[in-house]
């Protein structure tokens, strides 16, 4: 195993401070942490440079009903150019600064997002943007779960009518298809749902 260089220790103790506290807790010895909310995750990332040690703060949510084997930033935003480090006494403050944005942010993202109905209403309010064919997905998944038939319908049929150019497209416009069929029933788009949600948890290997 790698040594931990002295960035990431700095930073991984501070995190700790910060985030163990609200539940939040480090993807094994990864610069990942997961705020985990059960259908959705809160996605904290300290990334490191390639080209020097530091850090940096990559921040956003990730919808589980996508039922993916690898972690996905839906709601992005980076909050933080890389902070490069020469010596624990100049890096220490910055690594709790990232540390504390991070918090707050997490704290903001719990309070934007505290139910299915605030997603709903947060993906309903963008544009409809062709390429953007995860947002418009989960924006239909959303609608329909919360009983907006015709936005549902109007976001899948976007998704349709978007150019697949890989396998996981194919799949995606065949789920969509599916859920076209079953829009008008809410409890079984629910269990749809939560039976992807138990998947990609599963595949992610996050607590059942």
């Amino acid at each position: 195993m790698a040594p931990t260089s002295p960035a990431s220790r700095l930073v991984a103790a501070a995190a700790r401070t910060r985030l163990r506290p609200l539940g939040i807790r480090r993807r094994g010895q990864s610069r990942l942490w997961l705020d985990d909310h059960g259908w959705w995750l809160a996605l904290v990332e300290f990334p490191s440079p390639s080209w020097s040690q530091g850090s940096g703060l990559h921040f956003g949510a990730m919808w589980l009903g996508q039922d993916l084997d690898h972690f996905a930033f839906n709601v992005s935003e980076r909050l933080s150019g890389t902070e490069d480090y020469r010596s624990d006494e100049q890096f220490s403050p910055m690594a709790e600064d990232l540390a504390l944005r991070a918090q707050t942010h997490v704290q903001k993202l719990r309070d934007q997002f505290p139910d299915v109905e605030s997603v709903a209403s947060h993906l309903a309010a963008q544009p409809v943007r062709r390429g953007w064919f995860w947002e418009l997905w989960n924006a239909g998944v959303a609608a329909a779960l919360v009983g907006d038939v015709p936005l549902a319908q109007q976001r899948f049929a976007a998704v349709l009518d978007e150019e697949s150019i890989a396998p996981w497209m194919d799949d995606a416009q065949q789920t969509t298809r599916e859920l076209l069929s079953m829009v008008h029933d809410r409890d079984a788009v629910k269990g749809w749902a939560l039976s992807r949600i138990d998947s990609c948890r599963h595949r992610l290997r996050l607590t059942p």
